[in-house]
């Protein structure tokens, strides 16, 4: 009879909680990932001049690499083996069964050891596959193949259930396999079924035994020994992914490329109503560790944040527009446009005659049509106040989109931004006659940053606006959005003015203060609207 692979479960050893990699920032200093970053990266602009203090809103991260991930695994993983005293293997299967909670996981298992070990697909207690009694001592994989099977009886032809080929006795342990279960097939099923487990549908911690109806779970080391060293290496890399997934605290870095995970303790889900925990990854882009947003997108909130992208991508404000701007003819329900200014109007496919303004017959309104009469009845009134409210809102919304659009455009364009000031840069250093460095002109590429993370930040202060309840701090709110942008518009005048035609002194004062001032409004917004979430001032017309 086989039993399932006892051998110990095949991670790094190291620990790898290192507290010199603990990401403890000024969030502030965070700028719009993708194209910013990768043309300028951390900008340490002279117009700081000493290390920025933690905020009240601000979280506290660590960036974690792949063999750190193996890491953590692997110690949660010795963590369990030792108190439950199970094979490590039986351990991490344990773990993911349970999303990696040990405490739940112990709880479970102290109760019904038979239970927890069933329902996550291993041996009932006292099987060779579970007992650690029986496990020779341990050593690493290569050095012996836990899958080597023996058959005391009868000595006559294997047929695999499934390929329905026949295998001699003499190539019983050689070409075949089972688990704990005992349910056997041939290896090369095995390795068919295992690959297109992992390959096809990106499975790794659940691929289950090929039995019908069998829950048994294939451990690490049978997928290992059964499929090609390039399906093994993707196998343990859905293994991270998945522990990943599983975990609160742990959360992908999303840019295209990255490798790199983002651990982070302080912001469960219940305080995404007051924090917008902003983090940056190694690669240099940031991003929000609540929701997981491929950028900064303070000082809003994550569920206000997928409240407006639904809303500008779907098809509600087209059917906004429609109410505002359309009406249905009250015969035949088609949707009729007004395309001139007379009220009388005829349907063109019925040709039912009614009034625009209140929808009722034109024959009751005779020569007098433009007093409407038919504006006291309920349903006139009715019509009209859905007509003005539906188009008051489309105002609205229209008002707030293009605002932030606007930014957003602005945000894109920021590469040809940066390489226009490098040009002008350059041109400013040729015409010194090399009085001036490369350096003494950095100036306009330090206001070039300002100008790009305070357009983000307005960006999103319009997102932000659009949901907010009118009271006096909406007011207070709108006055510092209003102080930013007029900074903004400010700087960006300078800067895209011809700056080889001014005395280069002069400029840079200009440039250099203008840039501060900015810098010093993008902070009274950022740090007034989140430290308004912790002091709950904040109301807003959706459920946050």
């Amino acid at each position: 009879m086989s039993s399932d692979g006892e051998d110990d479960f095949m991670y790094d050893d190291d620990d790898a909680f290192d507290d010199d990699n603990y990401m403890d920032q000024d969030l502030d200093s965070e700028s719009e990932p993708d194209v910013f970053d990768a043309i300028s990266p951390t900008v340490e602009a002279h117009l700081v001049t000493e290390a920025p203090q933690k905020k009240p809103y601000d979280v506290a991260y660590k960036v974690r690499s792949p063999k750190e991930i193996l890491d953590m695994q692997s110690k949660e993983i010795r963590k369990i083996q030792t108190l439950l005293e199970v094979p490590a293997s039986t351990a991490a299967i344990l773990l993911r069964h349970y999303a990696w909670n040990g405490e739940k996981l112990q709880e479970e298992f102290w109760t019904d050891p038979a239970k927890a070990l069933g329902e996550s697909g291993l041996s009932p207690p006292g099987s060779p596959s579970t007992s650690v009694a029986s496990l020779p001592p341990l050593s690493p994989l290569k050095s012996r193949n836990p899958f080597k099977r023996t058959r005391s009886s009868q000595n006559v032809p294997f047929e695999c259930p499934i390929c329905c080929n026949e295998y001699p006795a003499s190539e019983f342990d050689t070409a075949t396999f089972s688990l704990g279960c005992n349910h056997r097939f041939c290896r090369e099923c095995w390795g068919e079924y295992i690959t297109g487990k992992i390959k096809g549908e990106g499975e790794s911690a659940r691929i289950q035994c090929m039995e019908s109806g069998c829950n048994r779970v294939v451990r690490e080391e049978a997928v290992d020994e059964l499929v090609p060293a390039d399906v093994s290496t993707r196998y343990h890399e859905l293994l991270n992914a998945a522990y990943v997934s599983d975990s609160p605290n742990l959360r992908w870095c999303p840019h295209p490329g990255c490798e790199y995970a983002i651990e982070c303790s302080q912001a469960p889900p219940r305080m995404l109503n007051q924090l917008v925990p902003t983090v940056v990854c190694n690669c240099g882009n940031s991003l929000c560790f609540g929701c997981g947003y491929n950028a900064d997108h303070r000082p809003v909130l994550c569920r206000i944040v997928k409240l407006w992208e639904k809303k500008c991508a779907d098809d509600s404000e087209t059917a906004n527009w429609l109410n505002a701007h359309t009406k249905e003819c009250s015969k035949c329900q088609s949707t009729i446009e007004k395309n001139g200014g007379c009220n009388h109007m005829t349907c063109k496919k019925c040709k039912y005659e009614f009034c625009w303004v209140c929808m009722g017959p034109w024959s009751e309104h005779g020569t007098s049509w433009y007093q409407c009469n038919r504006y006291d009845e309920k349903s006139g009134v009715n019509a009209r106040d859905a007509q003005a409210k539906s188009r008051q809102s489309l105002e609205r919304y229209l008002h707030y989109f293009n605002r932030w659009a606007n930014h957003e455009q602005s945000a894109k364009l920021d590469a040809d931004f940066y390489k226009n000031t490098e040009k002008k840069m350059e041109q400013m250093q040729n015409n010194s006659h090399g009085s001036l460095s490369w350096i003494e002109v950095q100036f306009a590429r330090d206001a070039v940053s300002v100008v790009i993370k305070s357009r983000i930040l307005l960006k999103w202060s319009y997102c932000m606006a659009f949901y907010l309840k009118r009271n006096n701090m909406t007011e207070l709110f709108e006055d510092n959005q209003r102080d930013l942008e007029r900074a903004v518009e400010n700087l960006s005048y300078i800067l895209e003015s011809n700056m080889s035609e001014q005395p280069i002194e002069k400029l840079r004062q200009d440039v250099t203060n203008q840039a501060a001032y900015v810098q010093k409004r993008h902070d009274v917004l950022l740090d007034d609207t989140l430290k308004g979430y912790l002091e709950r001032r904040w109301e807003f017309t959706v459920d946050t």
